[in-house]
């Protein structure tokens, strides 16, 4: 009987340090998720593009596609690989983060270059007019996959730069509810979003008062203007975080002269406004983050065009042609 106690205490003990432990990966989790905040905004706000366009059937199976994906991203590659480089060669993390807010950089100018140019991509039509709904679907699926990529790169390298030294375990522990409660926030809201039309449309329909009737109308004739918005916010996120990380990864290297310039503009803009200073300068900077971004993706738009991508078809075609042979 005394061993069976003695059994049950060691249990107890056990379940004690396994709770205590727990207490600190949650908590470590919501302080580390908190300092990415910015990208999971940014992340919420560009998704929504991906998805507008389609059928209503088609979007919730989209938002959930592309939340796996992000959640591949995030524990099958993006973790591990953090940990990795984390601890044996910390000093590549800064160059991968820029060659990634670069690509968001890119994409953000194409998105405005083709704005301007009145050009439409075949992902920009419409599904009537598209050749291929399946296939444009893959190509709309696998474009969010790719830029939720570099800004869950960007969430967890924030998230492990706050989470306190500790073991791995607890470390790997503390991104992996990081990178399942942001991935719930960020496609449950764009789930929601992008069903706000049809959650509007019942309403006007069946709502039994007159008020609901009314709101759901409301909500029907407001969603097509927020999702425009929505996208052009989306693509000012891309270029906003996409400038930040290559500046700040820039000043890392020990390039300063761009961020300092700006630090020094956006506090000569908020001391001269004399009010709400912290937000002015924040304001500031992340407009002139945004310009840069759009000035480094224009740059990157025809090397893209001219040199990256006819190499990279040139190395895809060998193996196909090797494998006809």
């Amino acid at each position: 009987m005394s061993g069976l106690l003695a059994l049950l205490d060691d249990v107890a003990a056990i379940a004690k340090v396994a709770a205590a432990s727990l207490d600190d990966v949650i908590g470590q989790a919501a302080k580390a998720g908190s300092k990415a905040a910015g990208a999971v905004i940014d992340d919420a706000a560009v998704t929504p593009k991906y998805v507008t366009g389609f059928k209503p059937a088609r979007e919730l199976p989209i938002v959930w596609r592309i939340a796996k994906g992000s959640l591949k991203n995030k524990l099958l590659f993006l973790l591990p690989v953090g940990l990795a480089l984390n601890e044996f060669a910390p000093w590549t993390i800064t160059p991968l983060l820029m060659l990634g807010g670069a690509y968001l950089c890119f994409e953000g100018a194409e998105k405005v270059h083709h704005l301007f140019a009145h050009k439409e991509s075949p992902a920009d039509l419409p599904l009537e007019e598209a050749v291929d709904a399946v296939h444009l679907e893959e190509q709309k699926v696998s474009g969010a996959i790719k830029t939720d990529f570099i800004l869950s790169a960007e969430i967890m390298t924030i998230a492990l730069s706050e989470i306190p030294e500790s073991n791995i375990w607890m470390e790997a522990a503390t991104l992996a509810v990081v990178a399942i409660g942001i991935t719930v926030m960020v496609y449950g809201s764009v789930a929601l979003i992008v069903k706000a039309d049809d959650v509007g449309l019942m309403m006007s329909n069946k709502g039994r008062l007159s008020v609901v009737r009314a709101m759901g109308r409301g909500i029907v004739k407001a969603m097509p203007g927020f999702l425009k918005v929505l996208m052009v916010v989306g693509t000012a996120a891309m270029l906003w975080v996409g400038g930040s990380i290559v500046i700040h990864g820039l000043k890392e290297l020990g390039v300063k002269g761009i961020y300092n310039t700006i630090h020094d503009i956006a506090h000569s803009v908020a001391h001269s406004v004399g009010q709400i200073e912290g937000f002015i300068a924040w304001a500031a900077t992340a407009s002139l983050d945004g310009v840069f971004g759009l000035i480094l993706g224009l740059i990157l738009i025809p090397i893209v065009a001219r040199i990256i991508l006819p190499v990279w078809n040139a190395v895809r075609k060998k193996p196909e042609e090797a494998g006809e042979h």
